[in-house]
């Protein structure tokens, strides 16, 4: 699994608005997720990067609270992100991992 730690807003760019598989306990099928915005944060550096976020599109339900999450992804891989719920939307939930 990827550390991620080192990842960068640039490792997610060429990933904009490519489908993710989420995985929960006590969930039967993975969960879609779409990566709809990729945001990078201020100029301060912290361990040798910026701090950037992602915003996911899932559907209306299940409504997951935030917590720590396996999603994949066909090129990136696994990893394990912290997903926090954000305001819903008429298209679906939107969940938000911000990395310092």
């Amino acid at each position: 699994m990827t550390d991620l730690a080192e990842l960068t807003v640039d490792d997610f760019t060429p990933h904009a608005g490519s489908r993710w598989s989420l995985r929960a306990a006590g969930i039967a099928e993975a969960i879609p997720l779409d990566l709809v915005e990729i945001a990078a944060g201020g100029q301060a550096l912290r361990r040798g990067r910026r701090a950037f976020s992602l915003i996911f599109r899932g559907p209306r339900g299940p409504s997951l609270p935030q917590g720590l999450y396996h999603l994949e992804h066909p090129v990136m891989g696994q990893l394990e992100i912290f997903l926090v719920p954000i305001t819903p939307e008429p298209d679906g939930a939107r969940y938000e991992a911000v990395f310092t």
